[in-house]
C-alpha cells in the first residue's frame, strides 16, 4: 500500500525538472496523477516516462499555458469537471526571464507565470479540496534577495531577470502564508519550500549571460531527483499532517526572510493579486 492510494494529485509544470520526478514520485505512492503542462508534446512523454517508471499512465494530462489568466482559468474547470476532491495541489510551475515581456492579460510575465497563475488556480480550486487536502507552494531561496515594492510590481520602472525572479519567489511565500492563515488550522494546510539549486532545464527560456552561467554552474547544482524530495515529503508524508504556513528546506522547516514574514505585506499582496486577476 502506497502513502496515496487513491489520493487525487495535481502537479504543475510536470512536464520535465523537479515537476516531473515529484510527479512520478507521487504516481510510485499509488496517487491518481493529473498532470499540468504547457505543451502537449512535452506532456504526452513525461506520461510515457511516468507509465515506465511506475506500471500506469497519469489519471490525466492538461495543457495550460500559465502566461494565460483564461488558460488557468480552463484548466481549473477541467480539473473541477472530474468530479473527485483534489487531496494535493503541488504548485511547481514557474520560470525566468532575461528580458521583460507582457502577458496577453498585459502582466509581467516572470510575476504573472511564479505568482498570478498559482494564486488563481489555488483560489478556484479551493472549493474541490478535500477536507484534509495539502496545497505545496514550490518557492525559493532566492525570495531572500528580494523586497516588494507595490507600486511597482510589473517592474515597469526598469526590469533584471534575476531581481524579477527573485521577487516572484518572495511572492510564493507571502502567498503561502495568508493562504495558510486564511484556511485556518484542521484542515487543508499549505506549505512552501526551497527545492536547491537543481540541475535542470529551468531558466532555458534565458538568454545571453544568464544561459551561460547557469551552464557553467551546472556541475555544483543538485540532481532533479534531490531536488524534488521536500515537494514530494510535503505532499505525501505522515509527518507533516496537519503543518501550515510553513517554509521548508531539505524536508526541515526553516525560516523565511524578514520580507517574507511581514503579515502586513502578504494581506496586501493577497488584496491587490485579487483585483488583478478579477476575484476580488
Amino acid at each position: 500500500m502506497g502513502e496515496l492510494d487513491g489520493k487525487l494529485c495535481l502537479v504543475t509544470g510536470a512536464n520535465s525538472g523537479i515537476g516531473l520526478v515529484t510527479a512520478r514520485e507521487l504516481a510510485r505512492k499509488g496517487s491518481d496523477l493529473i498532470l499540468a503542462c504547457r505543451r502537449r508534446e512535452q506532456g504526452e512523454a513525461a506520461a510515457r516516462e511516468i507509465e515506465s517508471a511506475v506500471g500506469r499512465r497519469p489519471l490525466a494530462l492538461l495543457v495550460a499555458d500559465f502566461a494565460s489568466l483564461a488558460e488557468v482559468r480552463r484548466l481549473a474547470e477541467q480539473i473541477r469537471s472530474i468530479g473527485r476532491p483534489l487531496d494535493v495541489l503541488v504548485n511547481n510551475a514557474g520560470l525566468m526571464l532575461t528580458e521583460r515581456r507582457v502577458t496577453a492579460d498585459g502582466f509581467e510575465t516572470t510575476f504573472a507565470v511564479n505568482h498570478l497563475a498559482p494564486f488563481l488556480l489555488t483560489h478556484l480550486l479551493r472549493e474541490v479540496l478535500a477536507r484534509d487536502g495539502r496545497i505545496v507552494n514550490v518557492a525559493s531561496r532566492a525570495h531572500k534577495r528580494a523586497t516588494l515594492d507595490f507600486d511597482d510590481l510589473q517592474s515597469e520602472r526598469s526590469f533584471d531577470g534575476w531581481g524579477a525572479y527573485c521577487r516572484s519567489k518572495l511572492c510564493n511565500l507571502l502567498f503561502n502564508a495568508e493562504l495558510a492563515r486564511r484556511l485556518g488550522s484542521g484542515g487543508v494546510t499549505a506549505n512552501c519550500l526551497h527545492p536547491g539549486v537543481v540541475a535542470t532545464g529551468f531558466g532555458r527560456e534565458s538568454g545571453g549571460l544568464w544561459r551561460i552561467a547557469l551552464r557553467l554552474g551546472r556541475p555544483f547544482m543538485i540532481s532533479a531527483e534531490k531536488g524534488a524530495e521536500t515537494s514530494i515529503y510535503l505532499a505525501s508524508s505522515p509527518a507533516v499532517r496537519g503543518v501550515t504556513g510553513r517554509y521548508f528546506a531539505k524536508c526541515q522547516p526553516t525560516e523565511p526572510s524578514r520580507a517574507a514574514s511581514d503579515p502586513a505585506a502578504a494581506v496586501r499582496l493577497w488584496e491587490t493579486s485579487e483585483r488583478m486577476v478579477g476575484i476580488a
